[in-house]
């Protein structure tokens, strides 16, 4: 497997309508935002296939990590540890950033810690799922 930032947000976004619209059933108009230009996107591949994908948004001196999704027939491969692996080690390559940040859900919360993330605040709805911020320094 090999992961490269893109720009090929239009393959990122048929992988994050296969994991999150139709899979996790969240609505399109909650997936879909103006944040994609403004983005650094990662893409997963597995030989010639896509097979995963990563947002990363620079704010201020943070780095939010988001709309990670990998397709099912490449989970349990350790792909999801690889893309926040990479997007960290995009972050770290930025002057001037501290720290990242991220939306768990919370069923993913102690695969965010094995990664040095720890959760900060509160559990709140992000789409009808239940997610809790987390933040790591970089």
């Amino acid at each position: 497997m090999r992961i490269e930032t893109t720009d090929d947000v239009d393959t990122c976004r048929a992988l994050r309508r296969t994991v999150f619209v139709e899979e996790q059933g969240i609505s399109p108009d909650d997936e879909w935002d103006d944040l994609d230009d403004q983005a650094i996107h990662l893409l997963a591949w597995q030989g010639d296939a896509p097979v995963g994908t990563a947002r990363i948004l620079i704010r201020d001196r943070a780095g939010k990590i988001g709309r990670v999704c990998v397709l099912r027939e490449a989970r349990g491969t350790g792909l999801g540890q690889q893309l926040i692996r990479a997007a960290v080690d995009v972050l770290r390559a930025r002057p001037g950033l501290t720290h990242a940040r991220l939306g768990a859900q919370t069923h993913a919360i102690g695969f965010y810690e094995k990664l040095g993330f720890t959760a900060d605040g509160p559990i709140y709805d992000d789409a009808g799922i239940p997610h809790r911020d987390m933040f790591r320094e970089l």
